[in-house]
């Protein structure tokens, strides 16, 4: 029996270019992901959302070494379609993309999903959800080999959580279109994932209310008796886009210490 020789594995991913976009700071989940994939040796192309945070998030593209950084506000016209131009022109291709970004007005968020607005309904599922969509459509094109597209979730898409509200509703609609998309592209060799962390100390979660004690509820019920982090998250993110992963896709993995299995 011939026992099979793996490549070195801080090299497994040497060559690779993807596609960073929701880096705010350094307690970001896009960062976590980030500093995994440029471990394994991947070159990255990172975005910032607008001139305020660029100044957080350059010091942090420099690290990662990142070969292309540019705004990205996904409600600005133009600005995604100039961000896949950018990479097909220097990289003329691309092998995975982690989308990490969510947003919904503070009004609709904070109130019952009965009351929210068509306004707030509407600017939640467009940052939330539609923009995975596009941005699968996007680089799609430029997947000549393959490759992976990473979006973020959350337990609340399937579960009622407090105060989660109107993102729950975005979250689902959300895994729902990484499994249609999986189905879709599949064939090509892309593969689809939500990533679905345990509750994060991240910019996002602050501004969910009562935060604190969802992440007390957490650590003390899940199995693993811990919290995620950012690293644990971008560990498991980076393992999906490896070979070996390659028969893995349309799931929605839970990185919570195995919290969604308790009552």
């Amino acid at each position: 029996m011939t026992i099979p020789v793996f490549p070195d594995s801080k090299v497994a991913l040497k060559g690779r270019k993807g596609l960073i976009v929701g880096i705010a700071n350094d307690q970001s989940i896009a960062w976590g992901c980030a500093k995994a994939f440029r471990a394994l040796g991947a070159d990255l192309a990172v975005t910032y959302l607008n001139d305020k945070a660029k100044t957080f998030v350059e010091p942090l593209a420099h690290e990662l070494d990142a070969q292309i950084f540019l705004p990205l506000d996904v409600v600005v016209p133009g600005q995604m379609e100039a961000v896949f131009e950018r990479i097909k022109s220097e990289w003329g291709q691309l092998d995975f993309l982690v989308h990490s970004i969510a947003f919904s007005p503070t009004e609709a968020l904070h109130g019952r999903v009965i009351d929210v607005g068509r306004d707030g309904f509407l600017a939640t599922m467009d940052v939330s959800c539609w923009s995975f969509i596009r941005m699968a459509h996007l680089a799609e094109p430029l997947m000549k080999n393959g490759g992976t597209l990473f979006t973020m979730t959350y337990y609340g898409s399937q579960m009622v959580v407090e105060h989660y509200n109107v993102m729950g509703l975005a979250k689902a609609a959300l895994e729902c279109a990484v499994r249609y998309i999986a189905a879709e592209v599949g064939p090509k060799g892309i593969r689809v994932h939500a990533i679905s962390p345990g509750p994060l100390a991240t910019r996002a979660a602050s501004g969910i209310p009562e935060f604190d004690e969802l992440m007390e509820k957490a650590q003390a019920k899940a199995p693993a008796r811990s919290l995620v982090s950012i690293d644990d998250v971008g560990r498991a993110t980076a393992f999906l886009a490896l070979d070996g992963a390659r028969l893995i896709t349309g799931a929605t993995l839970y990185v919570d210490g195995g919290y969604h299995i308790i009552d």
